[in-house]
């Protein structure tokens, strides 16, 4: 990938990150466990919740003993691998840089909420009626919308190359 690609996709997933971070900030600060802030009511809440687990809350409730250690280094490990495919590589087409650069931001924004305290804080919360998808934040978000551009890419059909004998 040429340097300015590479330089785009981690600006990029530093974006994420700085935006994940400043809204996790405010709803530290500003919203309270027991707020419920109705943004579009019978649809979309802002709340404070933390998740000790991975996503949508799994593992949360677990209590082996190293479960932050390990979701600290799986972490790392995924942090890692996503910045060597983005540095390492020469040809990535948009849909893949920007699909990585928005895993590594989201990655790195988790990351850094479970090394620093253990958990990591949510506070999207979608609903309709009674039923309601698990609370998030900036970071998963990033991940989710990121593996679809990379499931995307694979999905798409490739532009076959001449072959020259």
């Amino acid at each position: 990938m040429p340097a300015d690609s590479r330089a785009k996709s981690f600006a990029l997933a530093a974006g994420v990150f700085a935006l994940d971070r400043a809204t996790k900030l405010i709803v530290e600060r500003r919203v309270t466990f027991s707020d419920d802030i109705k943004v579009i009511p019978g649809l979309f809440d802002i709340v404070h919740s933390e998740n000790r687990g991975v996503a949508f809350g799994v593992f949360n409730d677990s209590d082996f003993q190293f479960r932050t250690i390990l979701l600290v280094a799986l972490s790392i490990a995924a942090v890692v691998w996503v910045s060597v495919m983005l540095w390492r590589s020469r040809h990535l087409e948009n849909l893949l840089s920007w699909g990585f650069a928005l895993v590594l931001g989201g990655a790195a924004g988790n990351l850094f909420d479970r090394a620093i305290s253990g958990r990591v804080t949510d506070f999207l919360l979608f609903y309709i009626g009674s039923y309601q998808w698990p609370s998030f934040n900036v970071a998963d978000s990033a991940i989710v919308i990121g593996c679809g551009l990379l499931l995307l890419d694979q999905l798409r059909p490739k532009r076959r190359t001449a072959h020259v004998s």
